[in-house]
């Protein structure tokens, strides 16, 4: 396992589409490992391939429980509600904007050894996988975002808030 580099925005890597993961092998199995490694130490909750600069369509998302999720050729098989809330990116670092996705989010995926499965999610877990596929299809939640803000633009209105009561 390795720790591989995240790109950040600008690098043309990130709006590019994916291919689908076609080989189930220890190639797969090392690069679904390396993000696992990659995304422990950024202390993320999710990372796609093409993060790492592999354009390929595998993810992991950490679920409300802790557990990190593989899917390989993901797709959202249906969505349910809505939630509105701040969203951060690690190819984005020290920025946050906020975002509305679905409350609960049904996807089918394939393992490691290209078995099919279906997973649901809601709240935060509902958002990474949505947020992780985007990066799939080569979009950042900047596109989705009204605006973009710092820790420190976020502390002031947080502040402004409970001065405001």
């Amino acid at each position: 396992m390795a720790i591989r580099t995240i790109l950040t925005k600008g690098d043309p890597v990130l709006n590019k589409k994916c291919h689908p993961v076609t080989k189930f092998d220890e190639k797969l199995a090392a690069l679904l490992d390396d993000l696992k490694e990659t995304l422990t130490k950024a202390n993320g909750a999710g990372l796609a391939a093409p993060q790492v600069g592999i354009l390929r369509r595998a993810v992991i998302v950490v679920n409300d429980n802790g557990d990190m999720i593989e899917l390989v050729n993901p797709e959202i098989l249906s969505q349910e509600g809505e939630q509105n809330g701040l969203e951060g990116c690690l190819s984005l670092p020290g920025y946050w904007g906020y975002v509305t996705r679905p409350e609960r989010v049904r996807v089918k995926a394939q393992d490691r050894t290209g078995s099919w499965f279906e997973v649901d999610g809601e709240g935060m877990t509902a958002r990474c996988f949505c947020h992780e596929l985007d990066h799939l299809d080569g979009h950042l939640y900047s596109e989705l975002a009204g605006q973009l803000y710092t820790a420190e633009e976020l502390e002031q209105m947080e502040q402004d808030r409970e001065d405001s009561k």
